[in-house]
C-alpha cells in the first residue's frame, strides 16, 4: 500500500514539540553583539575614531574590533581595544570612543 506511511502514528510528522532533535528545541544564550541593521553607520564611526592612527595599523583595528564585536560579542571587543592600548597602539582617549561606540551599536542576539 503506497503511502500508507503518512498516516502511521508517530510517521513523518514532526513539529516543534516533538523530539525532533530541532535547532529551535534548544534556548541558547543570548549574547550582546553589534547591531547588523546599523552596520554601515558603525563602521563610518569607527573609520572616524581611528583616522589619527598610523597607516599601518588602521585597518588592523578596524577590521579586528568590527569582526569580533560582530561575531563573538561585545565583550570580547571590550577586551581586545583595552589589550591594545596595554600594547601602546592605541591612546586612552581612543580607547574609550572605540567601547562607547561598541555598547552603543550592539544588541542581544
Amino acid at each position: 500500500m503506497p503511502g500508507y506511511r503518512k498516516y502511521r502514528a508517530g510517521g513523518y510528522r514532526r513539529g516543534p514539540n516533538s523530539n525532533s532533535g530541532n535547532q529551535y528545541d534548544q534556548v541558547s544564550e543570548r549574547i550582546k553583539k553589534l547591531d547588523m541593521r546599523k552596520e554601515e553607520e558603525f563602521r563610518f564611526l569607527l573609520s572616524k575614531i581611528i583616522e589619527t592612527l598610523p597607516d599601518s595599523v588602521r585597518g588592523a583595528i578596524k577590521g579586528s574590533v568590527y569582526s569580533i564585536a560582530a561575531k563573538k560579542g561585545t565583550k570580547e571587543a571590550r577586551e581586545f581595544i583595552i589589550k591594545k592600548k596595554d600594547e601602546g597602539v592605541i591612546d586612552a582617549k581612543t580607547e574609550k570612543k572605540l567601547i562607547d561606540l561598541v555598547f552603543d551599536y550592539s544588541k542581544y542576539r
